[in-house]
């Protein structure tokens, strides 16, 4: 670990003889009591929590806000708890993290219920928690702040000195809501807070299951406390050496990697389709699409939504027929053909309009890692960005961020990634994901030593007990329950493509002739 002060009491290192500055925090007995009505997995974007077999449970467990000061102010941190359900057989704590940072996705103390359906809850009390700063813990806010740059997928030059100025002034936002507690909301702190829960519920280590963010904390947490670490799976992982900025553009390039695999796939159905017969040529007719919405005066909201659709049905191949549909419709119609097709896109993260405050920690944790003060590199990588990712909102990827402006010096610098006394898990990751690029996942399991399960052609995110893969639920929970560790390998993906012959094949079907409106 690289800090500019290494917090007392965190390392593994730490003499018997020493005195435990985290001693009255290790020794809390939280008071555990039912799940308030309704308080489950409460995101629209995952799926209903299941029935469990015992009553999920609350608790509140006290950390330092910063670790170098252990009697300084204290935080409270929203920990959950569904005992195993069989207690003969059980092996300890399967800490549970996901999404964000900051709260988008994730379900924090929720988590128990989501996995209720696995057999982890066999062997495992399984555990939630809203990490520091999020949910029913103590909260870090930022203000919401106005905004003078419109939506736009492609914005001209004309408009980036605006969108710099929007983060400049959400930034002084974050400072004004954030208070002292900002600097210290951080992923190693997180780390430091999860080993604390572990010290409290009486384990000598814990095991841990991750996604999405959820796997460079674990990551972290593995760096710092590798003797407290057990089994651990990280799936849809960070790369482990990009900053956030890095980590963020990587989603414009998996996106395109997603349109040019449907658009192959499209080329070889140019009887159905009529988009071209080479992956170039069915581009060029996306571009078309695009184009044809613009010329639309004020059609410049839908052309983004047009480009978000890019992205989000590119990944999912299921719905790969559709797009095609979708972009021969507005290659002709325009406007009012894509207001038709994309009534329903969604924007994500969605606008912030409700209320004086947000939720402030994805600022916070995004600038633990530098970010270039030049503001001239961003408008720079924004015009790459505008002529080669469009799709999935790629330029906005690219563009300027609060850690351009960031108003405070982080404590520590990040923590250093090794295979160094980590135990081997596993990183479950799969093709075409478009929110963490596969190479992060290849390239956490080679760091880290783990084992790779490769989920082929699929496009999808989080998949472990979420995307219905009954050959990673069964190589997962036999590495957590059984303690099988697997090879290397890949698994088939759960969502098809199409059911639509290629050209040429038995079976398929030539488009039919549009009539002139």
């Amino acid at each position: 670990m690289t800090t500019r002060e290494t917090p007392p009491g965190t390392g593994p290192g730490q003499s018997a003889n020493t005195p435990d500055p985290l001693r009255a925090f290790h020794e809390q007995r939280p008071r555990w009591e039912p799940a308030p009505p309704g308080d489950g997995a409460a995101s629209a974007w995952l799926p209903a929590p299941a029935p469990t077999h015992a009553p999920v449970e609350h608790a509140v467990v006290e950390v330092p806000m910063d670790y170098t000061d252990p009697g300084g102010r204290r935080l409270s941190i929203a920990v959950s708890r569904l005992r195993a359900k069989d207690p003969e057989r059980r092996r300890g704590i399967l800490l549970l993290v996901n999404g964000g940072p900051g709260g988008y996705f994730g379900l924090g103390r929720g988590f128990p219920a989501a996995l209720a359906h696995t057999r982890l809850t066999e062997v495992y009390d399984l555990i939630g928690f809203d990490p520091r700063g999020t949910g029913h813990s103590t909260p870090l806010r930022g203000e919401i702040t106005p905004t003078a740059a419109p939506f736009d997928s492609r914005p001209p030059d004309s408009a980036f000195a605006a969108i710099s100025e929007d983060f400049r002034v959400r930034e002084e936002g974050n400072l004004r809501a954030g208070g002292e507690l900002r600097p210290h909301v951080s992923t190693p702190n997180t780390a430091r807070d999860m080993d604390v829960v572990r010290a409290v519920l009486g384990e000598d280590r814990l095991n841990y299951l991750g996604y999405t963010y959820g796997t460079y904390l674990g990551a972290v947490y593995g760096a710092l406390f590798p003797d407290r670490l057990d089994r651990s799976v990280l799936d849809s992982c960070v790369h482990p050496d990009w900053t956030w900025r890095e980590q963020a553009m990587a989603q414009g390039r998996a996106n395109r990697d997603n349109v040019e695999s449907w658009a192959r796939w499209v080329a070889e159905r140019e009887g159905r389709f009529g988009l071209g017969a080479s992956g170039e040529r069915v581009l060029a007719a996306v571009e078309e699409a695009a184009a044809a919405i613009t010329a639309t005066p004020g059609a410049v909201a839908l052309r983004s939504l047009f480009d978000g659709a890019m992205g989000s049905r590119s990944a999912d191949r299921s719905k790969w027929r559709e797009l095609a549909d979708l972009v021969a419709d507005v290659r002709t119609g325009g406007a009012e053909a894509a207001g038709k097709w994309l009534a329903d896109e969604k924007v994500w993260p969605p606008s912030e309009t409700e209320g004086e405050t947000r939720c402030g920690v994805l600022d916070a944790v995004t600038v633990e890692k530098d970010w270039p003060v030049d503001l001239e590199v961003y408008y720079e990588d924004m015009r790459h960005f505008r002529e080669r990712f469009p799709y999935g909102y790629g330029v906005m990827r690219a563009q300027t961020w609060v850690g351009a402006f960031r108003t405070f010096t982080p404590p520590e610098r990040p923590v250093e990634l090794s295979a160094r006394r980590y135990p081997a898990g596993l990183v479950v990751h799969a093709e075409g994901d478009p929110t963490d690029h596969y190479e992060g996942g290849a390239a956490m399991a080679a760091r880290l030593g783990h084992r790779l399960i490769t989920v082929l052609d699929s496009g999808q995110h989080e998949i472990f007990g979420f995307a219905r893969n009954p050959d990673v639920d069964r190589l997962v929970e036999g590495y957590f329950v059984d303690g099988v560790l697997p090879d290397d390998t890949s698994c088939p993906s759960t969502v098809s493509r199409p059911d639509v012959p290629a050209d040429g094949v038995a079976g398929s079907i030539p488009r039919e002739p549009r009539k002139e409106s």
